[in-house]
């Protein structure tokens, strides 16, 4: 088994998958992911193309997720590819102010390639890019059964990592 985690969009992102990596407490190999353009800004991000590799890499293992942010997307691609792999999937922080119509429709269809015991939400009650009540109102209409975590913060950070070890395992 391998559990990728597949932090957000800005380089700020790096630290938080690190510490999923080093705070994940599960079996199997733990992969954080670093997106390309961090270190180099001539590098495009490409949400289908990062998920297709990712995708690649994996594709003969069971795979559980844990993503942030823009990462969430990442994952559905992913998930989508090769939904008889997943095992459990994290979505932290789903950033729905920052999705258009096409990128919700995508993760619509990654959710329900999925039995809700597999998926688990994390977002924050008034997370900038998208709040816990927006998110609740969004995967209700796609899976009613999918367990959504609502936070008390107002920011984008997701540092639940004793709690996301208690789902994985």
């Amino acid at each position: 088994m391998v559990t990728l985690i597949l932090p957000g969009y800005s380089a700020k992102n790096k630290e938080w998958s690190e510490q999923a990596a080093e705070n994940l407490r599960i079996d199997g190999q733990i992969r954080p992911v670093f997106w390309d353009h961090w270190t180099d800004p001539t590098k495009k991000f490409k949400v289908k193309e990062k998920a297709r590799l990712l995708g690649d890499i994996s594709e003969t293992l069971v795979i559980n997720i844990v993503a942030k942010s823009v990462g969430t997307l990442v994952a559905s691609y992913i998930i989508q590819k090769y939904p008889s792999q997943i095992g459990k999937v994290v979505f932290c922080g789903i950033p729905l102010n920052d999705f258009d119509e096409k990128d919700k429709e995508e993760m619509k269809k990654a959710i329900n390639a999925l039995p809700p015991e597999k998926i688990i939400c994390y977002q924050n009650e008034a997370d900038p890019h998208g709040t816990s009540e927006q998110v609740r109102n969004y995967i209700d209409k796609i899976n009613s059964k999918i367990t959504i975590v609502e936070k008390n913060r107002d920011d984008h950070e997701y540092p639940y990592y004793e709690e996301f070890n208690k789902f994985l395992v």
